[in-house]
């Protein structure tokens, strides 16, 4: 191998990296439930062999077709910006809750920019879940209330903050100022505290320190609608499934919501991974390979001084990260329509409308949320 910069040159190399790689076990599902409309927006990411994958989750609010447009400009922005640093998150130089902050942000700064264009769909906005992980470490961004769920050791525990007033509401039912059938289902449950709306972002959920996770946990992140079956009710299928693969948990989850035939069901978008055994993997560079022309990132991206020299075996490892990180994919900033899946993804793409209904407050109530 030899290389004239570590930045942004032109290096031939043969090199053979044997790594350690989390196997994803990993299906998608969205449903419009009772809705006539799917405000719901859902992408997962986890390539063969890679040790990041990640998943977003948006989902929309402000009526018949401004949550729509709202939670595809959320997906396209953060995925634009997940995808554009791809390389970077496998690296341990890249912060990545502080990557994650910045794409929601920059996912706001789109809400607020459609608009000022259409000022008729002031009021819209969505609410945000963006999970990463790499190697044996979850990060997350949210905003709003769409569930980060970890199931461990037979317990279902929610990850992220519920930026809704359900858990007000569920602590007056706790300290006995609420009868607990009215909290449950308090009209005001599902009102937003914090959501991607165009104004500032009253709170972030995006903790410095990721979660660890092991082989045989069962992450889940969705939108609220799954809430519609309780905690309890998802315990007890993960319970019964947990040995089986992603899609048949996703299917149980799915029938389980089906046997509510709840008329009002929200939308609900949701994507189960489960956690396998750590491998090794070797990814051999043919020994005829072209030169590859390899975009490195700045200086300021590693926190190194401009003379700074990096080490040749970081070097090697960007290089094959480069090699095998699999082409780009079109980013899907529409609708996403019923699914399970654990090769692909498949999406609808409604034009976007002129002429958008704009309620003022969010959807109707889930069930034990």
């Amino acid at each position: 191998m030899h290389a004239v910069s570590p930045f942004g040159v032109l290096i031939k190399f043969k090199v053979d990296v044997l790594r350690q790689a989390v196997r994803f076990d990993v299906a998608t599902a969205a449903i419009k439930g009772g809705r006539d409309y799917q405000e719901d927006s859902l992408v997962a990411s986890f390539p063969q062999g890679q040790e990041t994958g990640f998943t977003i989750v948006a989902d929309g609010m402000g009526g018949h077709l401004s949550g729509d447009v709202a939670s595809a400009i959320v997906m396209s922005e953060v995925f634009s910006q997940i995808k554009r640093k791809e390389m970077l998150l496998n690296t341990k130089y890249t912060d990545i809750s502080a990557f994650l902050y910045n794409a929601a942000m920059v996912a706001n700064t789109g809400v607020t920019q459609h608009i000022a264009e259409r000022p008729d769909s002031y009021g819209m906005g969505a609410t945000l879940l963006a999970c990463i992980i790499r190697d044996d470490d979850l990060y997350w961004v949210s905003v709003g209330d769409s569930p980060l769920f970890l199931f461990r050791d037979g317990a279902l525990r929610q990850l992220n903050q519920d930026h809704s007033l359900a858990p007000q509401i569920d602590m007056m039912v706790k300290v006995g100022a609420m009868d607990p059938e009215v909290g449950r289902n308090h009209p005001d449950r599902n009102t937003l505290t914090s959501a991607i709306a165009g104004a500032d972002v009253a709170k972030i959920d995006c903790p410095e320190t990721p979660m660890s996770v092991l082989e045989c946990d069962i992450v889940i992140a969705a939108s609220d609608g799954l809430q519609f079956l309780s905690n309890d009710m998802i315990t007890a299928i993960l319970q019964q499934t947990q040995n089986a693969s992603s899609s048949e948990i996703t299917e149980a989850l799915l029938s389980a919501i089906a046997d509510l035939d709840d008329p009002d069901q929200d939308n609900t978008a949701f994507t189960v991974i489960k956690l396998g055994a750590r491998r090794n993997v070797a990814l051999p560079t043919p020994v005829d390979a072209a030169p590859v022309l390899v975009e490195l990132p700045t200086d300021s991206e590693f926190n190194l001084s401009t003379d700074a020299e990096l080490p040749a075996a970081r070097v090697e490892e960007q290089i094959a990260e480069a090699v095998n990180t699999p082409e780009p994919i079109d980013i899907p900033t529409k609708r996403i329509i019923r699914l399970v899946t654990s090769q692909a993804l498949s999406f609808d793409q409604p034009a976007l409308k002129d002429e958008q209904d704009v309620p003022t407050v969010k959807k109707v109530q889930s069930q034990n949320k």
